[in-house]
């Protein structure tokens, strides 16, 4: 009984003293990552001994952590106050691991994370650039900011080349937005891309509060797509819808602007929920159809190129701008199944003007109506043979570049 008390005793002795042994460690309540402030007590080669307030426990700080921050051990004192970041409660000679580079980082962490929160744009120094993006320093820390997240990278490039893009902004302030933050993989991204999103943002905000519908501003040409063209009114981007861009029919914005093109635009519609701004260009040129009673009147021949063929008929462009109506019923007799069998986009026609509704923006034109003797006479004037006096072999005109006056 005496030998089983005397063991028991010993593994309760152990127990307790590695539960002793566990409490002085976490005297002074420290914990691991805890940012500290000590007393240097000495400084050698090696590094420096820090007094952090734990009883019988200092810690150290290698050389190695002291040189992350581009110093020396020397140029610190003994007496010193240092602030330190605890890494390990314990090495495997038992000591106190701090750092001096992790302290100083975290404050750079939290300051990175408040800014991922608070979405605020920041301005820094291009330090070195790869194939993969940007190197940006953030206090102590490195940032990098992908390629993808470049605002005027431009896109498709070889490798090569994209680098060799990426080398000409070292040394460059550039503004950024931070995206993600990992302390434990040491991840800190920016996006240029988004910060410059979010200034635009608040460009446009700024500007629709202070533009007036019917306004007359000055922009210049950032962007062509197929449904209309994008201007920059400073900071902001317009749409100017192909329905817009001029009096007649366009088929592409590039037949009528280029990107770096300076316009004036009106400012047709305003939507501040949307963020919308809606623009003209048209509506700063002649209204074609104002002039339409002045220059048509109804029994006028006229010459006109088809700009489009539909399945009622076809359109009809006339000089200066007006976009007329060729009903397939005013084609031929009998009527044809399909108006492409007798049209087509591109060709040049005489055609009789048979109704005016300018206010309606209406203009309805004949071919039919179009005696033999009077398209024998046009074809003569244009030096087409005569035996070429049908409607599909106008298409010799096609594609000629000189407006004609309307014919009397």
């Amino acid at each position: 009984m005496q030998l089983e008390g005397s063991q028991t005793l010993t593994m309760t002795d152990d127990m307790d003293f590695a539960s002793l042994l566990e409490a002085s460690f976490a005297s002074g309540d420290l914990e691991r990552g805890e940012v500290v402030t000590g007393h240097i007590l000495c400084v050698d080669n090696q590094g420096l001994i820090v007094d952090v307030g734990m009883m019988g426990r200092d810690g150290i700080v290698s050389r190695k952590d002291i040189e992350r921050l581009g110093k020396q051990t020397d140029e610190y004192q003994i007496g010193d106050e240092i602030e330190v970041i605890v890494v390990r409660m314990e090495d495997d000679e038992g000591n106190l691991v701090l750092s001096v580079s992790q302290a100083e980082q975290s404050e750079d962490w939290k300051r990175a994370e408040a800014m991922m929160t608070s979405e605020e744009v920041w301005e820094g120094v291009v330090y070195d650039a790869n194939k993969g993006g940007l190197i940006v320093p953030f206090g102590n820390l490195r940032g990098f900011v992908p390629a993808s997240h470049i605002s005027d990278l431009p896109r498709g490039i070889n490798e090569d080349d994209r680098k060799a893009f990426m080398m000409t902004l070292m040394g460059r302030k550039i503004t950024l937005k931070v995206i993600e933050v990992n302390r434990k993989r040491r991840r800190l991204v920016f996006s240029q891309r988004d910060a410059q999103r979010g200034r635009r943002e608040a460009n446009k905000e700024a500007l629709l509060s202070e533009l007036k519908e019917g306004d007359v501003r000055t922009g210049k040409v950032s962007g062509l797509r197929d449904f209309g063209a994008f201007v920059d009114l400073g900071g902001a981007d317009g749409l100017i819808h192909i329905s817009e861009l001029a009096w007649h029919r366009v088929k592409h914005p590039k037949e009528v602007l280029n990107i770096g093109d300076e316009v004036q635009v009106y400012i047709l519609r305003l939507d501040t929920e949307g963020k919308r701004i809606g623009l003209s260009l048209k509506r700063l040129q002649p209204n074609p159809w104002s002039q339409a009673e002045e220059l048509y009147h109804v029994g006028q021949l006229v010459e006109g190129t088809i700009s489009r063929v539909a399945q009622f008929g076809a359109f009809v462009s006339l000089d200066p701008g007006i976009e007329a109506l060729l009903h397939g019923s005013q084609l031929a007799d009998p009527l044809p199944a399909d108006p492409s069998l007798i049209v087509h986009e591109g060709q040049r026609l005489l055609l009789r003007v048979i109704s005016i509704e300018p206010e309606r923006q209406r203009l309805g034109l004949s071919l039919k109506d179009v005696t033999a003797e009077e398209k024998a006479k046009w074809q003569e004037r244009l030096g087409i043979p005569a035996e070429a006096a049908t409607p599909e072999a106008t298409a010799q005109t096609e594609g000629s570049a000189e407006a004609t006056d309307p014919v009397q």
